[in-house]
């Protein structure tokens, strides 16, 4: 199942990790472990964020991927469920059932 997990940063966490230069390698090694999709970097309410996409087999790894984070940053983590345009466009049938049925 594609998912995005959104990593929150909180300020001095990410000011400690910048300046001892952990930072950038804590998120390199956790994309390539991922084998990432896609990754993106942001400001985000006042907080460092990234967002990466990647393919997870079993929610069973939820734990072991949050914690990387948690330990690495002291960051909040939160999972999405995501699809892309052809995930959406598959979606189609479904999404016509479901209107069908309840709408």
């Amino acid at each position: 199942m594609r998912m995005m997990v959104q990593v929150t940063i909180p300020v001095e966490a990410g000011n400690a990790t910048i300046k001892d230069g952990s930072l950038m390698s804590a998120m390199q090694s956790a994309i390539a472990d991922l084998k990432a999709e896609a990754a993106y970097f942001c400001a985000f309410d006042g907080q460092r964020n990234g967002f990466i996409v990647f393919d997870m087999k079993d929610t069973s790894e939820i734990p072991g991927i949050a914690e990387r984070f948690f330990l690495a940053f002291n960051a909040k983590v939160s999972f999405y469920p995501v699809m892309n345009a052809q995930d959406l466009a598959a979606a189609g049938p479904g999404i016509a059932k479901a209107v069908a049925a309840h709408g």
